[in-house]
């Protein structure tokens, strides 16, 4: 069949001829489109969660093995409930099972990846346990205290927990 033939045919099949053009347009809006999606996820990325949990990794390395065993010999265990009317509910017990008291206690309410919903809970005693209202919504939360011990062993414990209404 000669070039003619091939073009007369592809006329009546209503298509239209494959240029070198064509290739490069196919070729520069995909990887354009690649590129657009990589630059969007790296922008929201960064955006979003600043990326510093401490402000020196190798210094409080230093003295972790240290405050590990000082609060695991407070013997203290944290839990939460969240019953559904607004209020977190943060039970610190120790070994024995008896609400614990610390000299100081802050509670930080995070979502692992973004900043914008943090909230600093003002927690309150009630009945052994902390209670705070919390404005929470669907996904990951990660519950985040730091505190004092009345003998000055510092606590730190993160818990990490799924919401869904």
């Amino acid at each position: 069949m000669s070039a003619d033939a091939t073009m007369r045919e592809t006329d009546r099949a209503g298509g239209r001829k494959l240029t070198g053009w064509h290739v490069l347009a196919i070729f520069v809006g995909g990887f354009g489109l690649i590129i657009g999606v990589n630059l969007f996820m790296a922008f929201s990325a960064v955006s979003t969660f600043p990326g510093m949990e401490v402000s020196s990794s190798y210094a409080d390395s230093q003295t972790f093995d240290e405050r590990r065993d000082a609060q695991e010999a407070l013997g203290w265990h944290a839990s939460i409930e969240i019953p559904g009317d607004g209020t977190l509910v943060l039970n610190l017990v120790d070994d024995a099972g008896a609400p614990v008291a610390p000299a100081e206690l802050t509670a930080l309410l995070t979502r692992p990846t973004n900043q914008t919903d943090d909230q600093l809970l003002v927690l309150e005693r009630v009945n052994g346990a902390f209670v705070a209202p919390v404005t929470l919504g669907d996904g990951m939360w990660r519950l985040r205290l730091t505190g004092t011990a009345r003998d000055g062993t510092d606590y730190r414990h993160n818990i990490t927990f799924r919401h869904f209404d």
